[in-house]
């Protein structure tokens, strides 16, 4: 006999045969179990334990897999796994052929697509519920976005082809006042407001409650319809006509943690004609103290205690996103025409500090990628001189904004890439692995590719005495600490030039960033089989040093290393080079393959894919016939 309500669920179709003191417990046991698998995996914690109450909702009125449910991002959705069939989640959640933090289509029927990115939901939803009134179907299309999410600016281009359509849909907005960081910008006022009206919400709980009770006062309600509803609401609070003003009819604000309410809203939504929203106030973290009191941080966590909340990784060394962050301080220092942009990520991105220094000096533009880099473009048309930080994977969703707003105008703005190369336990949607493949087609760029913490510190303030475009990329996780040096750091690079940090005659080795370090391991386990190799910190990706190639091309054969793409990166730069300048030397590439790749710890992918030290000396070994 389980002594679980948890053990009990084999499929949401389990949900409707429970009771409301039974849900109340399976609600608690849900979070138990996604604290217990966070604290062993890492994950996205904080996101997940809000939803509980709306996915429990969802699944209990839905009929899916015929149903779907669409997830924005997706981080939100691990109580929907586990009541999919996906209870080995504490087991296996993010680790290399296990569960996924995100849905993905592959894993289950459950999942309505591969979620990872933001904003995009609406838009797939209305694929669906027009894909459904296509084929005559009465499914139900229901999508869950949070308020962070809307923000972006697909999601209102979804909102206003959602409107003019008028087809049958759910929309959940999941209104916790967060991104990662606390949510910015006009939207998340306009959602304050709604959340914060004493007199709306009062006037709503009386409202729904005498149209519930079937009386002669709820009879009289009745009769007023919709149209009383709407006068009541814009006079009381014009701000929640926003949503109705796109033909979108709104419900709200609710509890979203009231699993009861929520049902009843979800049911009456089944049955209008047209696209409903459901705004749903919840609490980041629900249900667990360190994640409510601290939902930034266990917004994605590594492993941790359970019983603190402390994280369990210790050590003082420091991280190439602190590395970048206080180097920037210290250049802002000097320069005041810096102007520091994020997305959402303030402190994803470490520019947290770099807000409190300068908040004049510091624009957290939500989630807007496009937006920032176009703002960035105007603010170096006016004379600034705008630090762009973002993740690499997101950076990709602006590509239009580098190539048309500032590479054609050879504006300077630099591009900090964050999560360059492998990231991990996120998986594919995550990986900043094209980077130097779509930097390398935008005209005038510059792309710079640091090998430790010095080398990034120097890069940066390299790329700021620049003009143009220029691009730095850089891991994740913990620096590389530079060799111990009696010499002064140079403030600057030699302009596209690359660095020989070990002599060798077998082979010559080209390095970018992340990769000069396991060229060196590489090159130590060659020298230990009494091969010498040569390696090179290249440095400059975008433009290479061509002097350097000419120079090394007619002796020994030439290996790129580069934690990127194959197609069109590093090492396709180096041979177009060879081939442009007529140069004979054979060329080997070690590359990420023309593929996705899926989740694992970052030294797991490396030896996948033959990017590790020993795989790299065993293929150099044999190319070189020996």
């Amino acid at each position: 006999m389980p002594s679980r309500i948890l053990d009990k669920i084999d499929s949401p179709a389990d949900l409707r045969k429970l009771s409301a003191s039974e849900l109340d417990q399976l609600a608690f046991e849900l979070r138990t179990e996604l604290v217990a698998a966070t604290s062993i995996h890492g994950g996205h914690l904080a996101s997940s334990l809000g939803a509980v109450e709306i996915i429990l909702a969802l699944h209990r009125v839905l009929d899916c897999p015929k149903d779907k449910i669409v997830y924005d991002v997706g981080h939100q959705a691990y109580a929907h796994k586990f009541l999919t069939g996906r209870k080995g989640m504490d087991a296996t959640l993010r680790t290399k052929g296990g569960i996924s933090g995100f849905p993905k289509i592959d894993e289950s029927e459950y999942d309505a697509h591969d979620a990872g990115h933001a904003s995009d939901a609406l838009s797939t939803a209305l694929g669906y519920a027009l894909a459904r009134d296509m084929d005559d179907s009465n499914a139900t299309i229901a999508v869950v976005v949070g308020d962070a999410s809307f923000a972006g600016g697909l999601s209102f281009e979804a909102l206003n082809q959602i409107g003019n359509s008028q087809t049958r849909l759910i929309i959940i907005l999941n209104d916790n006042g967060m991104s990662i960081s606390h949510s910015v910008g006009a939207f998340s006022s306009y959602l304050g407001k709604v959340r914060l009206s004493h007199k709306y919400l009062t006037l709503r709980d009386s409202v729904e409650e005498a149209f519930s009770s079937g009386g002669r006062i709820g009879q009289s309600l009745m009769q007023f319809g919709n149209a009383a509803k709407d006068s009541v609401k814009q006079f009381i609070i014009p701000e929640s006509s926003f949503f109705e003003s796109f033909g979108v009819t709104y419900i709200g604000p609710v509890d979203g943690h009231d699993r009861a309410t929520l049902e009843g809203m979800l049911r009456r939504a089944k049955r209008a004609d047209g696209p409903v929203l459901i705004h749903a106030v919840t609490t980041k973290g629900k249900g667990y103290k360190p994640a409510e009191e601290h939902p930034d941080l266990f917004h994605g966590v590594g492993p941790f205690n359970v019983s603190d909340g402390k994280p369990l990784a210790s050590g003082d060394v420091p991280t190439w996103t602190s590395t970048f962050a206080n180097e920037l301080i210290k250049c802002a220092a000097d320069d005041d025409r810096i102007v520091a942009i994020t997305a959402a990520m303030a402190d994803g991105t470490g520019l947290k500090e770099f807000s409190q220094r300068f908040p004049e000096r510091f624009i957290d533009v939500g989630i807007a990628e496009e937006h920032a880099v176009t703002l960035a473009s105007g603010l170096a048309l006016a004379g600034k001189l705008p630090v762009v930080a973002i993740y690499s994977t997101f950076l990709q969703r602006a590509y239009d904004q580098m190539m048309i707003n500032v590479a054609l105008q050879n504006q300077h703005v630099v591009f900090c890439l964050d999560r360059a190369g492998l990231v991990g336990e996120d998986g594919p949607t995550h990986h900043g692995a094209f980077d130097l493949s779509y930097l390398r087609t935008i005209p005038n760029m510059t792309i710079l590719a640091p090998s430790d913490d010095e080398e990034l510190r120097t890069a940066l303030r390299t790329a700021l005495s620049l003009s143009g475009p220029v691009a730095i990329r850089y891991p994740r996780g913990a620096a590389r600490l530079a060799p111990a040096s009696s010499e002064l750091p140079a403030k600057e690079w030699d302009y596209a030039r690359a660095r020989l940090v070990r002599e060798g005659n077998a082979a010559n080795l080209l390095a970018v960033g992340s990769m000069v370090s396991v060229a060196l391991d590489a090159a130590e386990l060659l020298h230990d089989r009494g091969i010498e190799v040569a390696v090179f910190d290249m440095r400059w990706v975008k433009p290479l040093d061509i002097e350097t190639l000419r120079w090394i091309a007619w002796g020994a054969p030439l290996f790129t290393l580069e934690e990127n793409s194959i197609s069109g990166g590093f090492g396709s730069a180096v041979l177009e080079a060879l081939t442009d300048e007529g140069l004979p030397a054979p060329l080997h590439r070690f590359a990420l393959p023309d593929s996705f790749i899926e989740q694992g710890r970052i030294d797991e992918l490396l030896a996948e894919n033959g990017l590790d030290a020993p795989s790299i000396a065993n293929r150099i070994a044999e190319a070189i016939g020996q």
